[in-house]
């Protein structure tokens, strides 16, 4: 009795990895959508170079901290492809609000209601989520291992290049990374390192697997709907922060 109630204590739950992974995008997005217009608007404010430099710093400090959230969100994505009692309805949910993340979205890095130069990460998961099921699919029903590893790597370009066409947050690479995670899901220490490996292009990403290795498998507090609630209005409440600042017009890179 006394070591079930100690695995229960030891380790981090989904929801955990989950507070984690929006914490950590919201310094991001604070930095991309708020500190940068602020310094792009700079030349209207009295600041010396050393003000400019401090805040230039602090910048790439904060876009730095973002770096850890989306592995976090391939990582408990993988997990929730695995657990879910209903697919079909799991990827309407992440569809439905890729859709409603949209405006917001655009609002907070564009300063525009619509735009078509980039999409919300919410639209790379959606993707991910498909092409873990095309994937799975194969699996299921091809037993010739040539013709699965084939048709598993026409699914995942296929995949990759839907999420670069439309120009989804992280592109292809954040499809690839979500089906390296996939791929290497049956033993964790190796789908850790995987994951590291994989990463490596971001150089603060990799952090984002020491919370990883804590995780206990427990879903924890049910955060789901507020997860998908906090995405597009944390982004709305960003971009009105920054029209009540009078940055409301300067497009964010």
């Amino acid at each position: 009795m006394g070591n079930t109630t100690e695995q229960k204590r030891f380790g981090l739950s989904g929801s955990t990895l989950k507070i984690i992974a929006m914490a950590t995008m919201l310094i991001d997005h604070i930095g991309a959508a708020v500190l940068l217009r602020y310094i792009l608007d700079m030349p209207n404010h009295a600041f010396s170079i050393e003000r400019y430099n401090q805040l230039v710093i602090l910048y790439r400090v904060m876009r730095g901290i973002g770096r850890i959230a989306f592995p976090i969100y391939c990582f408990l994505l993988v997990e929730g492809f695995q657990k879910t009692r209903n697919l079909k309805r799991y990827i309407l949910r992440l569809g439905i609000f890729a859709v409603i993340a949209e405006v917001p979205f655009d609002l907070c890095f564009t300063s525009r209601i619509f735009s078509l130069s980039h999409q919300s990460v919410m639209l790379t998961l959606l993707v991910g989520v498909i092409t873990m099921w095309g994937v799975s699919m194969l699996e299921k029903h091809v037993k010739n291992r040539l013709l699965l590893i084939l048709g598993g790597t026409a699914v995942i370009a296929l995949g990759a290049g839907a999420a670069e066409l439309m120009n989804t947050d992280y592109g292809y690479m954040g499809v690839l990374c979500i089906m390296v995670l996939y791929a290497l899901r049956r033993v964790k220490w190796i789908q850790i390192t995987g994951g590291c490996l994989v990463f490596l292009w971001e150089i603060w990403a990799p952090i984002a697997f020491i919370p990883v290795a804590f995780y206990n498998g427990k879903r924890g507090v049910r955060l789901k709907y507020i997860f998908y609630l906090f995405y597009p209005l944390h982004l709305l409440i960003l971009y009105l922060i920054c029209v009540y600042m009078g940055l409301g017009n300067i497009p964010a890179v």
